[in-house]
């Protein structure tokens, strides 16, 4: 009776510590997620192939991962496409097609990203613009912060919205979120908002090494005013600016609807517009800078190879193709994003081809981390293309925008892009990226494409079916 007493002891102590060792391990497996958002940045980076622009950090975290080449915002306007993206629903489920209206008055029971990591207790933490804020105006601000997605939350405010006011402004008649406008400043790094996001993050790391945490860092430049310490303006001699290639009549073809900067260039001459340039591109590199302090950080801590590292811009950005500034446009400057995902035991240094969706993140985050989202998602996980990213892929990307009443509604796919203006009432458009990169001639009216402009009009129509409700 002992005997078999002291054999049950020993089968439960070794049950008990299989068990322990089975949790420790599970719990060692969890991967945190460091999710960087970048607000206005197009793919003018060295890693996209942008010679010119000195972006070494992002640079490198492509070489750590996969980088999608044709990754696409859902609706270039940042409220839309960042409620889009942290929803995982498209905006004609969310509602959400201008700068105001929170998305949870549309789906208030809606679980967001990160609030599905908080709810599997991941420590979630905010750094700086995650969702909606007005920039210049609410930086400081919660703005249409979402607080359930979060344990933490911290908004800097550095000298460039104290010093607003220095701010040379090249198109006085437009506020400073919407001008071309710039500031190169006096003073350090850490002393800017986007330095302290990165302070603060770095912080966070150190503080939450020890367990899983989902840790969203939100810059806010490229997105204007251009400030960045003079530095960063020194790597750019105005002389030396590449404006974009633009060819006589290139709107001629072009549908009234799909063109947002009146008059072409806001009316600035070559001479202004590289001033404009140089100072975006002066901020792409001081932001990157602050992106190279958070990796640095991660590496330091030695948390690098249990982190998916996502970075993702909320839409791309206009610098001067076809006369037209910013976003809220449905060309491919507009709506192409940066999108690079880091992941412990995926591809490293690859870049993929396939068409993808800002959508897609919430997915392929929930997969690779083993969470069940206990909702419908809109997107589809990039996982296959992160384990192989030439994986054989068909889903197009559909971009669209709203011009007063009326839409326009693009999809794209590895060779076309195809827009319907208010259902093809207000125009079309179709470009062959394969032989016409740059977008100058519209084929939708050429009749030796009759039969793609009838197979991507279905296509699109498939893109954009009503949506009633988001119930599993």
């Amino acid at each position: 009776m002992n005997a078999a007493r002291h054999i049950l002891t020993v089968l439960v102590f070794v049950s008990v510590a299989f068990y322990g060792s089975f949790v420790k391990a599970q719990q060692k497996a969890k991967y945190n997620v460091l999710f960087i958002a970048v607000d206005d940045l197009n793919t003018d980076l060295g890693a996209y192939g942008n010679t010119f622009v000195k972006s070494p950090n992002i640079d490198r975290l492509a070489r750590r991962g996969v980088k999608f080449d044709r990754a696409y915002t859902q609706f270039p306007l940042c409220s839309p496409s960042r409620s889009s993206l942290l929803t995982g629903q498209r905006p004609d489920v969310t509602k959400i097609y201008e700068l105001r209206t929170h998305f949870r008055q549309n789906l208030p029971d809606i679980v967001t990203l990160p609030q599905l990591f908080k709810n599997n207790k991941y420590y979630s933490a905010r750094v700086g613009k995650i969702y909606h804020y007005g920039v210049p105006g609410q930086i400081g601000t919660d703005g249409l912060d979402d607080p359930i997605s979060w344990d933490h939350k911290v908004n800097p405010k550095g000298r460039d919205k104290t010093e607003e006011a220095l701010v040379k402004n090249l198109t006085p008649d437009r506020g400073l979120g919407s001008a071309l406008a710039w500031r190169a400043t006096e003073g350090t790094d850490e002393e800017q908002t986007d330095g302290m996001v990165a302070t603060e993050a770095i912080k966070l790391l150190g503080a939450h090494k020890d367990e899983p945490f989902f840790l969203a860092v939100g810059f806010y430049r490229p997105h204007s005013p251009y400030v960045a310490p003079q530095k960063y303006f020194d790597q750019y001699p105005l002389a030396n600016i590449p404006l974009p290639k633009e060819i006589p009549g290139d709107l001629d073809d072009i549908p009234e609807a799909a063109i947002f900067t009146k008059p072409p260039h806001w009316g600035l001459d070559e001479a202004q517009r590289r001033e404009a340039l140089r100072a975006y591109y002066a901020t792409i590199s001081f932001m990157d800078a602050q992106v190279g302090r958070v990796l640095d950080a991660l590496d330091k801590l030695k948390l690098t190879d249990k982190t998916i590292i996502v970075l993702w811009s909320d839409h791309g950005y206009n610098v001067g193709q076809h006369g037209q500034w910013m976003k809220q446009s449905l060309f491919e400057n507009s709506a192409r994003v940066p999108l690079i995902i880091s992941a412990p035991g995926q591809s490293k240094g690859k870049s993929s081809g396939r068409t993808v969706e800002l959508v897609d993140i919430y997915p392929t985050l929930a997969e690779l981390c083993g969470l069940d989202p206990g909702q419908k998602l809109q997107g589809e996980s990039l996982a296959p293309l992160l384990k192989n990213p030439v994986a054989r892929w068909t889903k197009p990307a559909y971009t669209q925008v709203r011009r007063g009443q009326i839409f326009g509604r693009s999809v794209r796919t590895e060779r076309f892009r195809y827009t319907e203006w208010d259902g093809g009432k207000a125009g079309v458009e179709l470009y062959d990226h394969e032989k016409d990169p740059n977008e100058f001639t519209n084929l939708a009216k050429d009749t030796n494409y009759v039969i793609t402009v009838g197979e991507l009009s279905a296509l699109l129509k498939k893109g954009y079916p009503i949506t009633a409700s988001v119930a599993p």
